[in-house]
């Protein structure tokens, strides 16, 4: 899922060839982010677009031979020339006047056509590891020619015209491990093959066979350009080197950022840091900030930012909210949240920022990554990457224009990860809270994931060494015995020990207090249960991922009533699935959404779940029977909180894929109302949490 969709799109035919445009936001302004070469199309933009989006009118086309433009198969269609000319159609066709032109490696010569040619329709030109026909160049990609079959095929014998027709998707898996220098760079070197792969090797051969510009018709166009110019290239770039940007710096007067450690395609790999240069650039140099404040008494305020992926994180973060109003007296709490969160804070009368209202919604991309009670978590977390950085951006827009004296970021992974890459952007004491510690492979993910789960972890165990300083205070929702007995990967350390050196234990947050549910028959009689049924509540969270699971019990009723007559169940649909789309009848009532469902929890007399850890451990805490049903390739569910729910003896598992409704219905005679005896639950892990965190204001 996009992270932003356009607001239009179209496409203009020029020379033979269809090329497809998207236009994104509204403004006075136009960025206007043109293509680079025909090996990937213009989604290479998809860390910026939302961003920009947001200030200023956004566009971008897809140049000839890749996305959703023509591929022609004349050399000549793939000159220079010919894509600045779509660029200024492109500009024509969608009414603008002038834009500042921002452009990756080839798009350089591009922009500096149009900046050139038409002084007037360019008001900045802003280049990142720019190509050109100034020197100098990487020797080890001047060994081997292009058109000769070689004897070889290592390294840069790669670029070669007759290794690209045999072995497409083996070159653009070695040229993007160039593009991308830096480590832990697998998800952007996978997106950029993925991209590769949508056009042809036929038409990525006639982009090179293109006419280029020569040297001194390359100068003279840099020698008349009149906009300012900015150029950003990393000093570790393994496609053009660093010299080859600070020279063309030079040549059109412009300003040179060095981005030491950077390879290729900073955008892409440090995206917060290349959107902050972009926007000053775009804005015309540094200025006044957006909000001044004068340096006066005012109270102290928190922005709290809880995931939204589930609705338990809401209920133990408002816990954890009033405590800490209670040891901070006249402590201002603002929520930066997305639905289904928000639905639960305006319920408890919480004050959501009206910011929020800007983040893209990562319950929508993770529903839209569920099959039939599947959900490959992992995969779908590192699919989020766009979405993640945007809604970094919006976090950062908010900070740097408000004042705030403590950030609490309740499994915020993208403020998190992105104040590790960026830790000049921390202004604010700042607390972070999980549940889990750990990316895990599933069984069947095989080396590959095990790979790239060691690599995520290796990299968040780096940021922790390098930036101690970021994290003020790490709370672990839980005890060390909740941590799975596992490693973070090949060569590391293991998670519990590494956890109990870098977290604080609150204990588990129940967001309510178990004993003040204790007189089950009171309130049973408020909630509208008699004493001679037997309830049994079926819910799945605040995501719309349980809709099958809601389906397949319901379809289990009418037999499990046959061998318990007196049964009454619920299905609780939540705040993203429509509850007309789930089956109702005698006995079987469907509800939407359902505030402080953890009463009706501790009222049933069985509970049916997805597997996530709050509710759960909610139906742990008030001694509940309950059937749990872990999604599949969901490594949290199957994983760490299959650990924590057996170290309680709580629940019983049970497998989606085989549990037909006659297994169910089973299940659920066999478990109605049965006495239970779990672990006992802590209920002050919410005042626990609180204290930590309030000690750092």
């Amino acid at each position: 899922m996009r992270a932003r969709e356009p607001d239009s799109t179209g496409s203009v035919t020029r020379n033979g060839a269809r090329v497809a445009y998207e236009v994104f936001g509204t403004g006075e302004r136009t960025v206007f982010f043109l293509p680079t070469w025909s090996i990937i199309h213009s989604r290479h933009w998809k860390t910026q677009v939302p961003y920009f989006a947001r200030h200023f009118r956004v566009l971008t086309f897809d140049g000839v031979g890749n996305g959703a433009s023509d591929r022609p198969l004349d050399p000549a269609r793939y000159a220079e020339e010919e894509f600045a000319a779509d660029a200024l159609a492109v500009m024509d066709a969608t009414s603008t006047e002038r834009a500042v032109l921002v452009a990756l490696s080839l798009g350089a010569v591009r922009s500096l056509i149009l900046a050139g040619e038409h002084p007037e329709r360019v008001t900045g030109v802003a280049l990142i590891g720019p190509a050109s026909p100034l020197p100098p160049s990487h020797p080890e990609r001047t060994v081997h020619p292009f058109d000769q079959p070689l004897a070889t095929t290592e390294g840069w014998a790669k670029y070669n015209r007759y290794y690209w027709l045999k072995n497409h998707r083996d070159f653009l898996e070695f040229f993007f491990s160039r593009v991308f220098t830096e480590p832990h760079s697998t998800k952007q070197i996978e997106d950029c093959v993925g991209w590769g792969l949508e056009t042809t090797p036929e038409a990525l051969v006639a982009s090179h066979d293109a006419p280029f510009l020569d040297r001194s018709r390359f100068l003279e166009l840099c020698h008349r350009v009149r906009c300012p110019v900015l150029v950003m290239h990393g000093d570790e770039d393994a496609i053009v080197p660093h010299a080859r940007g600070a020279a063309l710096a030079r040549e059109t007067r412009g300003r040179l950022v060095t981005l030491q450690g950077s390879g290729h395609a900073p955008h892409a790999r440090d995206p917060v840091k290349v959107n902050l240069l972009l926007r000053e650039f775009v804005e015309g140099g540094p200025g006044a900030p957006a909000v001044w404040t004068r340096g006066r008494r005012r109270g102290r305020r928190a922005l709290y930012l809880s995931s939204p992926i589930g609705l338990g994180h809401a209920q133990r973060d408002v816990a954890v909210a009033r405590e800490l109003r209670r040891l901070v007296p006249g402590l201002q709490i603002d929520w930066l949240a997305q639905h289904p969160v928000t639905a639960v804070l305006e319920l408890e009368g919480e004050r959501v920022h009206p910011a929020s209202a800007q983040l893209a919604n990562e319950s929508r991309h993770i529903e839209s990554e569920s099959a039939e009670h599947d959900l490959h978590c992992f995969q779908a977390w590192r699919r989020m990457d766009e979405i993640l950085v945007a809604n970094f951006m919006v976090f950062l827009d908010l900070v740097r224009e408000e004042q705030y004296d403590l950030w609490i970021g309740d499994e915020a992974w993208e403020v998190d990860y992105y104040l590790h890459e960026n830790p000049e952007q921390k202004r604010a004491a700042y607390a972070w809270l999980t549940d889990f510690v750990g990316w895990l492979p599933m069984a069947d993910g095989g080396a590959d994931e095990a790979f790239l789960t060691a690599d995520y972890n290796a990299e968040m165990i780096e940021h922790i060494a390098r930036y101690p300083r970021v994290r003020d205070r790490a709370v672990f929702v839980g005890n060390p015995e909740d941590i799975v007995p596992e490693c973070f990967g090949p060569g590391l350390p293991e998670i519990r020990d590494w956890t109990e050196e870098h977290y604080a234990f609150s204990g588990y947050i129940t967001g309510f207090q178990p004993g003040s549910l204790s007189d089950c028959e009171r309130l049973r009689e408020e909630l509208g249960y008699r004493a001679d049924e037997r309830v049994c509540v079926v819910t799945v969270g605040g995501s719309g991922v349980g809709g099958h699971l809601l389906r397949r019990v319901a379809a289990a009723y009418p037999e499990a009533r046959r061998r318990v007559p007196e049964l009454r169940m619920i299905l609780v649909a939540g705040p993203r699935i429509d509850p007309a789309s789930l089956p109702s009848g005698d006995g079987l009532e469907v509800r939407a959404y359902v505030h402080n469902l953890y009463r009706h929890l501790a009222a049933c007399d069985l509970a049916i779940v997805q597997g996530g850890l709050t509710t759960a451990m909610e139906l742990t805490a008030n001694q509940r029977p309950f059937l749990y049903f872990p999604l599949r390739h969901h490594f949290e569910q199957n994983i760490h909180v299959r650990h924590r729910l057996e170290r309680y003896c709580a629940g019983r598992r049970m497998d989606f894929e085989t549990a037909t409704p006659e297994v169910i219905a089973a299940a659920i005679a066999t478990e109605l109302g049965r006495k239970v005896t779990y672990r006992p639950v802590e209920t002050d892990g919410a005042r626990r949490a609180a204290t930590m965190v309030a000690a750092l204001l």
